[in-house]
């Protein structure tokens, strides 16, 4: 089915339930790794995603069809994550930047982590990152979307884009390097 037709169906009230079954179905497994790569733990991201799809739902009829359905579901994704790490790391106490340490140092303990020492160590690297760059990186590596996708959804530049990956990627390196 066509994203259009979709958001068609979702905004009709006796088709709304039947659709939402289809949206989640189609899409709650990208949007799932989305969060994942933002608050690394599996129960958060699984908290963080059932948030997303209660603002969508709630949402739908604001949608405009000016962005791609996905676009605009990615940008609910990526704010929805962002304000969880805010709420958590007030909540700690911590600084929005030491939420990134707390968060990798109890990714070990993660039973849902499948990673080696290897993929450990790249998270810490990407932690270190700065939050553009550090979103920027998991999109582009990891969800391996294209610049063109991932400024429609954080509604930047490409240009912008190329040059926080370029400078992501030699920090990583540099970060690998050296630790």
């Amino acid at each position: 089915m066509q994203d259009e037709e979709l958001v068609q169906l979702l905004q009709n009230p006796a088709k709304k339930n039947e659709a939402f079954a289809i949206l989640v179905k189609e899409y709650k497994i990208r949007l799932y790794w989305h969060i994942r790569n933002f608050v690394k733990i599996h129960e958060d991201a699984d908290d963080v995603l059932q948030n997303v799809f209660i603002k969508v739902f709630k949402n739908i009829d604001k949608f405009k069809g000016e962005s791609k359905l996905y676009s605009w579901m990615y940008r609910i994704a990526s704010n929805e994550s962002i304000t969880f790490l805010n709420k958590k790391a007030k909540k700690l106490k911590i600084s929005n930047e030491e939420i990134q340490d707390y968060i990798i140092n109890n990714l070990e303990s993660d039973v849902y982590f499948e990673g080696d020492e290897i993929q450990l160590k790249l998270q810490k690297a990407i932690a270190t990152l700065p939050e553009k760059q550090r979103i920027t990186f998991n999109m582009k590596y990891f969800q391996e979307m294209k610049y063109r996708e991932m400024a429609e959804i954080l509604n930047t530049s490409i240009g912008a884009l190329k040059s926080n990956y370029h400078h992501a990627v030699n920090k990583i390196e540099d970060y690998l390097k050296n630790n």
